[in-house]
């Protein structure tokens, strides 16, 4: 068993397909690091620190005891290799999710040679879920309890 992996990505918010994917990378590996990435190109609706909140929320709800939060706003493999991970989980929902992720996953591998990517589809009841539609719900004031964790909901509705 890898010591090590990192899961990446803006959160903005966690939905629950990240918690799918946190829940079965948890069983792989015995730490997971959940990698809140800055990523203001990105424009987020949340600010890095609501959305490390609110992953530590949904870790918290959920009791996963072998994963974690950090923040970064460097290079993924730099990042990587701070912590000396080998590993880079990375959720796939569509074919175009594919062709982003494999040109990431090799750009990673060239700048750290000892990353792996490994990718995981969502179940069948995530498949839809993706953090830009649960913010346009979110922004147009519609129902989105069903779309992430119950902490993350509470939190959400209290701002």
């Amino acid at each position: 068993m890898k010591e090590l992996a990192i899961y990446p990505g803006t959160f903005d918010p966690l939905t629950n397909g990240h918690v799918d994917i946190i829940r079965r990378s948890a069983t792989m590996f015995k730490q997971v690091i959940i990698a809140v990435a800055k990523s203001e190109s990105k424009n987020p609706l949340y600010a890095l620190n609501e959305r490390e909140t609110m992953v530590k929320l949904a870790l918290k709800e959920y009791g996963f005891n072998n994963a974690s939060c950090l923040c970064f706003d460097n290079l993924l493999a730099d990042f990587a290799k701070e912590l000396g991970a080998t590993v880079i989980i990375r959720g796939l929902r569509v074919v175009s999710d594919f062709e982003y992720e494999l040109q990431m996953g090799y750009a990673n591998a060239s700048l750290n040679d000892s990353l792996d990517t490994i990718y995981f589809m969502p179940t069948l009841q995530n498949a839809f879920i993706s953090s830009s539609i649960v913010r346009s719900i979110i922004m147009h004031k519609g129902r989105f309890n069903h779309l992430v964790p119950e902490s993350i909901h509470n939190y959400i509705k209290g701002k």
